[in-house]
């Protein structure tokens, strides 16, 4: 059987689907995918904040790997993963659901493909404060962007 899908053979462009910026965000899905060499937790975020936005999705991965340990565990910190497990060093995937935080995104391209790189976690909390400054042009860092969180 034959299906007809209008546009199937014009080639879209993803670089215009990728969302950039600073978003508040809630995990939606959470899947962990084991690799020889570099484990990755993928994540599904709805996004809240800002409005105009807020019927997007975003979807980006986490890697588990030794020397990537220190980004999952900022992510884990600031969208409020429960201490006790953290403590224990698990994380379990069904317990990511609904955690809600800053998340800033940016774009990445590696071999021709476009990517997004979830760059940078705040607590929700903070989400206001963040807010203010973007609106404000406070911009602090070497590359321009908005840091958000002071380590």
């Amino acid at each position: 059987m034959k299906r007809h899908f209008p546009g199937l053979h014009s080639e879209g462009s993803r670089g215009d689907e990728i969302l950039q910026g600073v978003f508040l965000a809630r995990v939606n899905r959470a899947y962990y995918r084991w690799h020889p060499q570099k484990p990755f937790f993928v994540l599904s975020f709805a996004i809240l904040e800002p409005r105009d936005l807020a019927s997007r999705k975003i979807s980006g991965r986490l890697y588990a790997t030794t020397k990537a340990l220190w980004r999952l565990n900022w992510f884990l910190r600031d969208f409020g993963y429960d201490r006790d497990l953290l403590g224990r060093d698990e994380v379990d995937e069904k317990a990511l659901i609904g955690l809600t935080g800053v998340l800033r995104t940016t774009k990445k391209v590696f071999a021709g493909r476009t990517y997004i790189d979830l760059a940078g976690f705040a607590p929700s909390s903070e989400w206001e404060f963040i807010l203010k400054d973007a609106r404000d042009g406070v911009v602090t860092g070497d590359s321009g962007d908005v840091q958000l969180h002071a380590d």
